[in-house]
């Protein structure tokens, strides 16, 4: 194995998903429905769309690049029903977002939670390790998303009943992950754990607490789960985390701004880089940026947006990163659009023009405020 690059983090990033190309659309509808494509004429077909996605990250300019979750349906379910004890299971109703509903899969833990070592997200990030001259990323979702998005009725195993024993083999299960990708050279792991940002939003504050469940509890108990299963990394291991209020097709699934979270997501959970939407007002002030300790944690606010094409401008961005810097420092800062472009297959109602357009702006932001990608 080559000596991995340990380059992050960056003033210019994303966060990690890209759109899928009529190619991988075709092949992937061919294999999981019309059962017309073989296995391995998948693979060649997402190795090849991995291969040019790797290509345009890196003539944009961005130092750290991902394999877009070509390979993936959903950003999260895909490595969730990828450890041991979690299945996922396909139902009549689906979750709401702001006017569609996304498709029918609901995770259903049956059994004590692992991470097993045969995951093949380990492979999908050495292929992309082998296949780039920057520093390779893979993102996967947090821990809180196997808590947040699984019904407590579909929690079989009975000490489960007793959410402390549930985390705490969380954190052991991802404890695990994280040590797995580090042995496979992983030195850029990019956990997305969006649900922070949704306990802010009322209406699902309103949902937790119909079960049973307190939202500051579980803001606290999710940041607990990731610093456990986080604090043992190497110290040349950088973890970063993904915040957001949902993406499908460009419509969101959450709104409120950061305050009952910020202290719990800077303050307790040990991640090192934030990816945070900024795009709209669903997302609130920056205020919270001030409870970031000073230090080297960065944040990247998520001004540029990936749910439309049109293109932010260059001087309402650098206003924007003015208005930010009085909450902290702008050396703890960098540039990332708000979300993926293609959180699920399905993909942002953009074109792959705009989106090398959005990513071309993120670095153009971050060497003009910063002198470059990498300082």
């Amino acid at each position: 194995m080559t000596k991995p690059v340990t380059g992050a983090p960056y003033r210019a990033d994303h966060v990690g998903s890209l759109l899928r190309s009529d190619a991988v659309k075709a092949a992937r509808k061919g294999y999981f429905e019309d059962k017309t494509v073989t296995a391995e004429e998948l693979k060649a077909a997402e190795d090849a769309a991995i291969v040019d996605v790797i290509k345009m990250q890196e003539e944009v300019g961005l130092k750290a690049v991902t394999d877009g979750e070509i390979r993936r349906s959903f950003w999260h379910y895909d490595f969730m029903g990828g450890l041991t004890g979690l299945d996922l299971e396909e139902r009549d109703e689906g979750v709401q977002f702001a006017g569609v509903k996304l498709r029918p899969i609901f995770p259903t833990i049956t059994s004590k939670l692992d991470f097993p070592d045969d995951h093949p997200m380990i492979e999908h990030y050495k292929f992309v390790a082998e296949n780039t001259k920057v520093q390779p990323k893979i993102s996967i979702p947090g821990p809180s998303c196997c808590h947040f998005r699984t019904d407590p009725k579909d929690i079989a195993p009975a000490e489960y009943k007793d959410l402390d024993v549930l985390f705490a083999d969380l954190a052991k299960t991802y404890a695990k992950a994280v040590k797995a990708f580090y042995a496979a050279g992983c030195r850029y792991l990019q956990m997305d754990d969006i649900f922070f940002a949704y306990l802010c939003d009322p209406k699902h504050r309103a949902t937790k607490q119909e079960l049973g469940q307190d939202p500051d509890m579980l803001i606290e108990k999710y940041a607990w789960t990731m610093n456990e299963a986080i604090k043992d990394r190497p110290a040349d291991m950088k973890i970063g985390m993904h915040l957001c209020r949902g993406n499908f097709v460009s419509t969101h699934a959450a709104e409120g701004a950061y305050d009952l979270a910020a202290d719990a997501i800077f303050n307790k959970t040990g991640i090192d880089i934030y990816f945070m939407e900024y795009d709209t007002d669903r997302a609130g002030s920056l205020e919270p940026l001030r409870l970031l300790p000073k230090g080297d944690k960065r944040v990247l606010p998520g001004f540029i947006t990936t749910k439309t094409p049109e293109l932010e401008s260059l001087d309402d961005l650098k206003k924007k990163f003015e208005e930010a810097s009085k909450y902290c420092d702008i050396n703890q800062l960098g540039i990332a659009p708000q979300c993926g472009f293609s959180s699920t297959e399905e993909g942002n109602k953009v074109t792959m023009d705009d989106q090398r357009r959005k990513l071309e702006l993120v670095v153009k932001t971050a060497e003009a405020i910063w002198g470059g990608v990498d300082k």
